[in-house]
């Protein structure tokens, strides 16, 4: 996948409610491919869900599954926030 771009920020950065589109990874082949097993994958949609009462994990939904994921690695995440999406709009 890509590698961020300047207009691109981290998967981490998204707060409750805010969605995005992945525009790219830097994860280890390992962490990276089970990622993209459970449609972490380029273009898809993804809404930060829930934060922990600690802030790490974080829970997002993708392709309409929930899936926590650790700040560590949601930073390696890139995306292009997307604006005026509704809920329920999945890519």
């Amino acid at each position: 996948m890509a590698e961020k771009r300047k207009n691109n920020v981290g998967l981490n950065t998204l707060k409750p409610g805010e969605k995005g589109r992945i525009a790219g990874m830097a994860l280890g082949k390992g962490i990276g491919e089970k990622l993209q097993d459970m449609g972490f994958l380029q273009g898809s949609l993804v809404e930060c869900a829930y934060r922990s009462p600690f802030g790490d994990p974080t829970a997002y939904f993708v392709k309409g599954v929930l899936i926590a994921i650790r700040s560590e690695e949601a930073g390696n995440i890139y995306i292009e926030k997307e604006a005026g999406t509704e809920m329920g709009q999945w890519a």
